[in-house]
């Protein structure tokens, strides 16, 4: 990543309409291309520590039907790399945007079956997972475990006043490592994503087991 990413990325914020956006075309194709290439290099090292089936970079073109803000396009690049289902579970992440990049994964929009299966493990026990998230590597990279409430008191079959509700109440499971533009554009930031994604596998381990398993440790696959 370079400083010429941040450039464009602040010149479209300011100018967001395809007039612009068609004058500036060359330098976002070439742009484009160097970020493809960045996240096939993490892709391929990522390969080697995990098992990914995909890697998807986002596009830059906003789908603003059913969103009030008619901007056409995004303000930043992104891309993420799926782990083999169904045995391998969770999602990694990268975001470039000026002053707001990060690196970040986990359980975004986990299906009804797969929430109520997390809720559960959660209900049951939540020893292995205060385990991974008070790890000193884990507070280092992530400090804690993040993502909105589904609910405001409790889900449905499940106690208000359980001693961990506010674990079992959350609709998602993700973490995140935020990095300045400078520590973008540094020749390690590479490395950097690798490391923070190895950071997270204890978690998607975990969690992996629990979305591959029944309550009774039974396997479903």
């Amino acid at each position: 990543m370079t400083e010429k990413v941040f450039d464009f990325l602040r010149a479209l914020a300011q100018n967001n309409n395809r007039d612009w956006f068609a004058q500036n075309k060359p330098q976002y194709d070439a742009i484009a291309k160097e970020n493809k290439d960045f996240f096939n290099q993490i892709y391929l090292e990522l390969q080697k520590h995990d098992s990914i089936e995909a890697f998807h970079v986002f596009r830059i073109y906003k789908d603003v039907r059913f969103s009030k803000d008619k901007t056409p396009y995004k303000t930043n690049f992104g891309a993420s790399f799926s782990r083999t289902k169904p045995m391998l579970r969770g999602g990694y992440y990268v975001h470039i945007e000026p002053n707001n990049s990060f690196v970040g994964g986990g359980f975004w929009s986990p299906n009804a079956e797969d929430l109520f299966r997390i809720r559960k493990e959660f209900e049951y026990d939540t020893t292995e997972i205060d385990k991974i998230t008070s790890n000193k590597t884990f507070l280092n990279y992530f400090g804690e475990l993040l993502g909105e409430d589904g609910v405001k008191t409790a889900p449905k079959g499940f106690d208000k006043n359980h001693p961990r509700i506010d674990l079992i109440k959350k609709r998602q499971f993700v973490v995140m490592r935020k990095f300045t533009d400078k520590e973008v554009c540094s020749p390690i930031f590479a490395q950097e994503i690798l490391l923070t994604f190895l950071a997270m596998r204890p978690f998607f381990d975990y969690m992996s087991e629990v979305l591959t398993t029944d309550l009774n440790g039974e396997p479903l696959f």
